[in-house]
C-alpha cells in the first residue's frame, strides 16, 4: 500500500474519553500514523477554501463533539482518524494530494469521510476514481446545481462542469437532492435535463423521503454542501432561510451510509461552523457509520439469486421491464439494458435503484423516468 502519512498532519493530542466513547475506540493519527486495512472508514480533513474565494480558515471544529457520541455493538470494522491535509503552494496542490489518497483509499476498500473546505473539493474526489478508471455516479446534496462554465477556473460553483469536461471523462451519472428553484437558472435546469441527470426538489424530499433515496443508493460519491441545511440549525446568522432541518440531515447521511455502493462521501462548507454546527456535523457523520455498518450486501455486491424478479410488459417501448427486489432489505432496482458492445463498462449501472412506485406505475403502464433516462445514457 502506497504511504499515505506523507500527505497528512497528526492531529493534536487526544482528550481523555471514556471507554465507551469513540474517542477511546477510534485509530487516530496523533503520533504514529495508523496502520490502514480495509474493509473500514477513514476521517480526514481538509481546511481548503480557496474554490470559494475565501480566505484560510479552520475546517469546522468537530471532533471533540464527534469522539464524545457513542459507537453502537455493530460497529465491527476499523475507523480510523487519518488527521489533516494542509492546504498545498496552489490550489492544484492539494487537489492532487486528495486524488491520491481517495484513489488509494477505496483501492483498499476503506471508506473516505472527507471533512471540507469548499465543494469544490468533489472534483479531487472524483480524480480519484479517475486514476481507477472507475464509472462512478455522483449525488450532491444542495440547493443548486453547481454547474457553472467550465472555462473560469474550477470553484465550488463550477465543479460540475469540471468534471463534464474532463478527458477521459468517468462520470455516468449526476443528481442532486434539495434543489431550490430560486437558486437556479432554468439554463441549468435545461441542460441537467438534457444530460439525464436527476434532481429531486427540497419540496418533494419534504413530500417523500422515498423520492431521494434511490439517488443516494444510486451514487459511488456522495457531496454535501452543508449550505443546504437551514442556517438557524447550523447556528449561523446568514445562509439558507430554507433548506434541510438537522434531523433530514441525519437521515440522508444514514442512507448514504446504507448504500452498498456508496465509497466516499465529503461534508463542505463555505462558513465558519461553530459549536452547534460542529455538533451537527458530528452526528451527521455518526449516522453516516450507522448507516455504513448496517449494510447487507445488496447490489453491486448480491447475486440475482438474492432477489425476487418481477417482469412488466410496456407498450409504450414494446419491450419487458424487470424488477428487482432484494430479500435481504426489501429494496427495489429496475435492469436497463445495454448495447453488448459496451463490453463490462457499463455493468455497475444497468441495475437502477427505485422504489415499489416505480414497479406500481410500470403496471399501469406508465414508464419510469430513471428507467429512460438511465436507458438514453447507456444507448
Amino acid at each position: 500500500m502506497t504511504d499515505l502519512s506523507i500527505y497528512f498532519q497528526p492531529l493534536s493530542s487526544p482528550n481523555t474519553y471514556a471507554e465507551n466513547q469513540i474517542g477511546s475506540k477510534i485509530q487516530g493519527y496523533f503520533h504514529d500514523f495508523p496502520e490502514l486495512n480495509g474493509p473500514a472508514c477513514a476521517i480526514f480533513s481538509i481546511p481548503e477554501f480557496r474554490g470559494a474565494q475565501k480566505d484560510k480558515q479552520q475546517t469546522p471544529v468537530f471532533r471533540n463533539a464527534f469522539y464524545q457520541l457513542h459507537p453502537q455493538t455493530n460497529w465491527t470494522a476499523p475507523l480510523y482518524d487519518l488527521g489533516t491535509i494542509e492546504p498545498g503552494a496552489s490550489v492544484e496542490d492539494t487537489y492532487f494530494a486528495i486524488a491520491n489518497v481517495v484513489s488509494e483509499l477505496v483501492k483498499q476498500k476503506i471508506v473516505p469521510i472527507i471533512i471540507g473546505g469548499s465543494q469544490d473539493l468533489t472534483m479531487a474526489i472524483y480524480k480519484g476514481y479517475e486514476k481507477l478508471e472507475q464509472l462512478v455516479n455522483t449525488c450532491a446534496i444542495d440547493r443548486s446545481l453547481d454547474i457553472g462554465s467550465a472555462e473560469a477556473s474550477l470553484q465550488a460553483t463550477n465543479y460540475l462542469s469540471h468534471m463534464l469536461t474532463q478527458r477521459p471523462c468517468f462520470l455516468f451519472n449526476h443528481s442532486v437532492i434539495g434543489v431550490q428553484l430560486p437558486h437556479v437558472c432554468t439554463s441549468e435546469l435545461e441542460l441537467f435535463e438534457k444530460l439525464f441527470f436527476d434532481t429531486c426538489r427540497l419540496g418533494e424530499f419534504n413530500q417523500d423521503f422515498r423520492l431521494a433515496e434511490p439517488h443516494l443508493r444510486n451514487a459511488d460519491i456522495i457531496s454535501i454542501d452543508l449550505g443546504a441545511l437551514k442556517a438557524a440549525d447550523l447556528g449561523l446568522n446568514s445562509g439558507a432561510a430554507n433548506g434541510f432541518t438537522a434531523a433530514q440531515f441525519c437521515q440522508i447521511t444514514k442512507y448514504a451510509g446504507i448504500s452498498d455502493k456508496v465509497t466516499s462521501i465529503g461534508f463542505f462548507t463555505q462558513e465558519a461552523l461553530g459549536q452547534l454546527g460542529g455538533a451537527l456535523l458530528a452526528e451527521g457523520i455518526w449516522y453516516f457509520l450507522q448507516g455504513y455498518f448496517s449494510r447487507v450486501g445488496d447490489f453491486p455486491f448480491g447475486g440475482k439469486s438474492d432477489y425476487a424478479k418481477f417482469t412488466v410488459f410496456m407498450d409504450e417501448v414494446a419491450r419487458e421491464l424487470v424488477f428487482y427486489k432484494s430479500n435481504k432489505s426489501a429494496r427495489w432496482w429496475m435492469e436497463v439494458p445495454y448495447p453488448p458492445q459496451s463490453g463490462r463498462r457499463f455493468e455497475r449501472h444497468h441495475m437502477v435503484p427505485c422504489n415499489k412506485s416505480d414497479y406500481d406505475n410500470a403496471m399501469n403502464n406508465e414508464l419510469p423516468d430513471l428507467w429512460w433516462k438511465t436507458y438514453q445514457k447507456l444507448g
